[in-house]
């Protein structure tokens, strides 16, 4: 059970990345991000999730120095094809 919910927390840390980089691309900004290299920190981000009783919010940073946290990309995930 706690690694199903450490599961469904880095989906949802995740997702919560790529929408975070999806939002900064839309707003049209002149100057790109610069790329993460290997080992680098990742951008503190918060996002809301559902733990089938409310909506809550969680940030990367309250996890940063107590757990580890694996962010995962994948490409084709969720499309239906």
């Amino acid at each position: 059970m706690h690694r199903r919910r450490s599961e469904l927390v880095a989906a949802v840390l995740l997702a919560g990345l790529l929408t975070s980089s999806a939002a900064l691309f839309a707003q049209g900004k002149k100057e790109a991000p610069s790329m993460p290299k290997v080992g680098d920190a990742a951008p503190d981000f918060t996002l809301k999730y559902f733990d089938g009783n409310d909506e809550k919010e969680v940030k990367l940073s309250d996890y940063r120095g107590k757990k580890n946290v694996v962010l995962a990309f994948y490409i084709f995930a969720f499309t239906g094809g």
